[in-house]
This record gives structure tokens, sequence and C-alpha cells, in this order.
């Protein structure tokens, strides 16, 4: 099951049904299972606090992931920075629902096995991210 939570800020996600069955779609396609799937959705002061207690990070990011996968079921916590999504959406010149749907499948791809390390495995990442995002029907 996919759960959509607030940590801070007042976010309301818009297709919540549709992203639901698209995210499911997607963890299928990769040859996994569904499992509990949780999206925090918070400002860039509760991840940069959250990536420096958990993580030892003292920097703002988009997203963080906890992987609680076991064996081919996906699970896991993905905390969102809302703000930064915004910014990285103007910065980038793109829509804020695009880039927002962006970061939400990345965050499943790294609970699908995926990494982006190295410029090669960002490569297939960007590009998992862009063939996922075209399947979209909302």
């Amino acid at each position: 099951m996919i759960y959509y939570h607030q940590q801070d800020i007042s976010f309301n996600l818009r297709n919540r049904l549709a992203i639901r069955q698209w995210i499911n779609n997607t963890i299928k396609t990769e040859g996994k299972k569904p499992s509990d799937i949780t999206y925090i959705f918070c400002s860039d002061q509760y991840i940069l606090d959250l990536n420096r207690s958990s993580l030892n990070h003292d920097y703002y990011t988009d997203i963080i992931t906890f992987d609680y996968c076991e064996a081919k079921e996906i699970s896991g916590d993905l905390f969102i920075s809302i703000d930064t999504v915004q910014d990285n959406a103007k910065s980038l010149g793109v829509n804020f629902i695009d880039e927002l749907h962006r970061v939400m499948i990345h965050g499943v791809l790294h609970l699908c096995g995926y990494k982006d390390k190295s410029k090669k495995e960002a490569q297939t990442m960007r590009e998992k991210e862009d063939y996922y995002l075209n399947l979209r029907s909302f």
C-alpha cells in the first residue's frame, strides 16, 4: 500500500489514486512486488535535520529514501522536500508537478535497486525516470 503524509508543511497531492497505480505498475514492471511505501512531504529544514541526524550529511536534498525492502517486496519511507522540488523545477525550467513525480519515481527506483552514484548509474536512473514519467496517464 502507498501512503501519503505531511510533516511540518501543508501540501495537497493531487491525483493520489492515479499516482498510487502508476507507482505500483512501475514496481511490477521492475519485477518486484509493492508493499508498504510511505511518502512524507516536508520542508527544507525538516529534510536537512533528517539528513544530518540519520545520514550525517550536512546539506539540503530533494529526497531521502529509507529502504525496508525484503527480497522482492518493495517497502520504504520517502521524505521529499517540497521546497527543494519547487526550487529545482524553477531552476530547470520544468513544471513543478513533473519534477515532483520525477522525484517520487526516483525514490521508488532506488527501492527497486537502482543507484545513481556513478555517471553511468545516474544516466540509467534518468532514463528509467523518463521512461516511467512518459507512462503517466494523468
